[in-house]
């Protein structure tokens, strides 16, 4: 799969959305020929900021009344001001995106992680409204929500596919854990006062040795993210590649990395020292005893990401890092 190049339009299949209708004459007083009759989204949002709450109403409010049901889940509705006919679930699993045709994420980029890690098994599409600071992932402001209803009502988004991380880890030959990421797997020292020893290998051969405070194995989305305070390289997403990036690395030769996306990355912890610890998007822990082995490839299945503009990347780097660019004057004509 590819990520960002290989965008496409995205068109219901379903019979409800090519017909308009859902088989109701509008008896309960709703129009059967609202554009998102039939239609249902799942809304996630980072309660805990009062701006994700007002933002939530507005945006649950506009959907509403263009005939599209909302879903939410149970312990965030808590917080919310939010209608009757609003539908709550449990819990958060791929499973109660069935039906939705869009992931509505409120937040930073830290809650649309956190939409990402059971919207991937669904296969559903995340639209990320910033509420955070930076906000790389997300494709609309908070000020553009009424944008946001509106191009999700007419369907006038597109979707692209982003590159993730299957991480294995094993011990002694044996598979000790599976995991996966959107953004990084890092892994990374536990003492403040001891380095983590560790042996990078690429495609089955081994690259360096070195103490290090530790390493992040990045994807492109990943690379403005961790992988970017450690010093690596800014890639566009529509680049293939995977990256490997140390982070204060006690050695002459320890550069960022850049392979192939078929390449396999792997981290050894030596033994004999510290143990570390693995961080799967920041979100993802696990205790790396010493002796331990990760392994990074590309991941078998994607996230994808709806996408409301067609600005180049270059624009989001600029606008999200407020880049200096005065005194551009642009490709002579």
């Amino acid at each position: 799969m590819t990520d960002s190049a290989d965008s496409s339009s995205y068109t219901s299949d379903s019979s409800n959305d090519r017909d308009g209708s859902n088989g109701s004459n509008g008896s309960d007083g709703s129009d059967p020929a609202a554009p998102g009759r039939g239609r249902t989204v799942f809304l996630l949002a980072h309660t805990g900021r009062p701006a994700a709450i007002r933002s939530a109403e507005l945006v649950v409010q506009g959907l509403l009344k263009n005939g599209l049901g909302v879903r939410v889940v149970e312990y965030e509705a808590r917080d919310l001001p939010l209608p009757p006919e609003v539908e709550l679930v449990s819990e958060c699993t791929p499973e109660v995106l069935e039906g939705c045709e869009l992931l509505i994420v409120l937040g930073g980029d830290g809650t649309l992680l956190r939409g990402a890690e059971f919207a991937r098994g669904s296969g559903v599409p995340m639209l990320g409204v910033n509420l955070g600071r930076v906000g790389f992932l997300a494709e609309a402001e908070r000020e553009d929500l009424d944008q946001v209803v509106e191009r999700v009502v007419t369907r006038a988004y597109e979707v692209e596919e982003r590159m993730t991380l299957d991480v294995l880890v094993r011990t002694n030959g044996d598979v000790l854990h599976r995991d996966w990421a959107l953004n990084e797997a890092a892994v990374q020292k536990v003492s403040p006062e001891r380095m983590l020893e560790v042996v990078l290998e690429i495609d089955g051969r081994p690259v360096s040795g070195f103490g290090c405070d530790g390493i992040v194995c990045a994807t492109p989305t990943g690379s403005t993210a961790y992988a970017f305070s450690a010093g690596g390289p800014v890639v566009w997403p529509e680049v293939e590649a995977l990256l490997m990036v140390p982070i204060s690395a006690h050695a002459l030769f320890a550069k960022p990395l850049v392979t192939s996306p078929d390449s396999v990355l792997a981290v050894e912890v030596q033994h004999g020292v510290p143990h570390g610890v693995l961080w799967c998007d920041g979100r993802r822990m696990l205790e790396l005893p010493a002796g331990a082995r990760v392994e990074v490839r590309r991941g078998a299945v994607p996230v994808r990401l709806a996408r409301l503009h067609h600005a180049s990347f270059t624009d989001r780097l600029v606008a999200k890092f407020a880049l200096p660019v005065s005194g551009w004057r642009g490709a002579p004509h």
